[in-house]
């Protein structure tokens, strides 16, 4: 084959590094975004937070009582792709008016078009959902709250102190309470907890071993009772001991619940009524009474103790009910306290801007200006992620106003195409922008990805959405007998009555995501 050289013209698409940027900052979460800034804060000396209070309007967000259309696409580029002022000004790259645009703060009426009850507003599916209302004095701070909560650690540290121990002993508990997790059980065992310590001296781990097991009847003696468990048996034991009080006929049910929690959790799991009644020898009834009372019983001592600031969740965007006469209005906003203040540093944009003048060297000079282009970059892209996240949700809020309204099951089919169609951006820019970005709203704080849901078909010719299919199925549950739970065929034939046509796989796929156990277990202890 014989070599050569030849031209050849070819176009093709590069993501330059703002755009790059602009769609990493998109898909960040909350806190992820806070992290990222934090360390652009470090990195550029460009860039500085602003401790003073940005209006709304110097954000690039200005106020409106419309939702933007998709006719308003047009002017929003042109609107993004202005020239900038002379003390920021910047190249601007020709794709990234995709990922921008003035957003607006809408105001709209509810069609009040289905007759639902507003009280049904727990859910369950894919998409992460909190209960947490909006308090109307605005005073209601739960991250305040969460800091305040003593935790288990603590919790049990003070209890100790009211022991008269050694100092080893008190070590020994000491050490006890901090291998706990969070749901107050204690995973290692002690034999594995003195190897920790005493490495391979085997004479020094018995001894820490003997003095971990009398640390360990201690710690289980503390408060909440169970703490300390190695497992869910040991722990729902603990809890029965110490209920000592009762007739003979409890004490007798509560001996055999004991008994019950020495064998096998798959059997109390599964409720095996007729297995442990031949474990057991005992009745039928009194094996259900001791069912009943486990039940009673709470599995994670911890629970109440856990960080619940870790799991925080800040909404990106708050939907609040405007009072006034007429049909419900309601209006979308960002939240200002999740918004970064940040500021390209006038005095080394100014010194910069003075080097060069007088002439400075050259090298040094290009390195300080791409820092400083990087800081205004950064601004910018914060700002085009919190104009899409609003563009995003008020699109949201207009499709699903009937959610606002109603409840879950008004909730309508909608998917990520309809969005992107309206907005003029691509899917993929949706789905990064109601991934781990949550609203809140009069009905509690949602993940925007929950209000996306696949449509089933009705006897009508419409759809339904799955979400109103999943609170129609955890209605049913609700209000069904307790001796003679529905079956999944059964909802799936109640279902078709309301004219959805659902299968009974369909409905075991959404109980399963609703968190509803199978019939069997569900059926009443008695």
């Amino acid at each position: 084959m014989k070599q050569g050289l030849s031209l050849r013209i070819s176009q093709h698409l590069t993501l330059t590094p703002q755009l790059q940027q602009s769609i990493r900052l998109l898909q960040l979460s909350t806190l992820e975004l806070s992290q990222e800034v934090g360390q652009m804060l470090d990195d550029n000396p460009f860039l500085e937070s602003n401790p003073e209070e940005v209006p709304v309007e110097e954000f690039g967000l200005p106020q409106a009582d419309t939702p933007v259309r998709a006719e308003d696409i047009e002017s929003e580029r042109m609107f993004n792709s202005a020239p900038e002022s002379s003390n920021d000004k910047r190249a601007t790259e020709p794709n990234e008016a995709e990922e921008s645009g003035a957003a607006a703060e809408p105001s709209w009426d509810g069609d009040g078009s289905t007759d639902v009850s507003p009280d049904d507003n727990e859910w369950g599916g894919d998409a992460v959902a909190r209960k947490n209302n909006l308090e109307s004095d605005g005073e209601f701070n739960a991250a305040e709250l969460a800091r305040n909560q003593e935790s288990l650690s603590a919790y049990l540290q003070r209890q100790s102190l009211s022991l008269r121990l050694s100092e080893i002993d008190r070590a020994a508990l000491r050490f006890l309470i901090d291998s706990l997790n969070d749901d107050g059980y204690l995973e290692d065992s002690l034999a594995a907890l003195a190897q920790s310590l005493a490495g391979t001296d085997q004479e020094q781990c018995e001894e820490l071993e003997q003095r971990f097991s009398v640390a360990l009847k201690l710690l289980q003696s503390l408060e909440p009772v169970g703490v300390g468990a190695r497992d869910l048996g040991e722990c729902l034991r603990l809890q029965l001991r110490a209920t000592t009080t009762g007739s003979v006929e409890e004490q007798h049910v509560r001996e055999t619940a004991l008994h019950i929690c020495t064998l096998p959790m798959e059997l109390l799991a599964r409720r095996d009524v007729r297995r442990l009644v031949q474990l057991c020898a005992e009745s039928d009834a009194v094996i259900r009474h001791a069912l009943t009372l486990i039940t009673r019983l709470e599995p994670k001592p911890g629970r109440r103790f856990v960080d619940v600031e870790r799991n925080l969740i800040l909404p990106d965007v708050i939907v609040t009910r405007i009072a006034g006469p007429g049909a419900p209005k309601f209006r979308v906003q960002l939240n200002t306290d999740v918004m970064p203040r940040l500021r390209v540093h006038d005095i080394y944009a100014n010194a910069l801007r003075q080097h060069k003048s007088a002439g400075g060297d050259a090298a040094n000079h290009a390195a300080l200006a791409q820092r400083l282009q990087e800081a205004r970059w950064f601004i910018k892209n914060i700002q085009q992620r919190f104009d899409t996240i609003l563009r995003v949700s008020t699109a949201i809020v207009e499709r699903q106003k009937s959610f606002f309204v109603h409840g879950e099951l008004a909730m309508r089919p909608l998917v990520l195409r309809e969005i992107a169609d309206e907005l003029g951006l691509h899917e993929s820019t949706i789905s990064r922008v109601t991934t781990a970005k949550y609203m809140a709203t009069p009905l509690g704080t949602f993940e925007l990805k929950y209000f996306f849901g696949s449509g089933l078909g009705t006897e009508t010719g419409g759809n339904a959405s799955s979400t109103a299919v999943r609170a129609l199925i955890k209605q049913f549950v609700a209000a069904e007998d307790v001796k003679r739970p529905l079956s999944d065929s059964q909802m799936s034939e109640m279902l078709k009555e309301q004219g959805i046509d659902c299968a009974r796989r369909t409905v075991a796929k959404y109980r399963e995501a609703l968190k509803i156990a199978p019939t069997n277990l569900r059926r009443a202890l008695q």
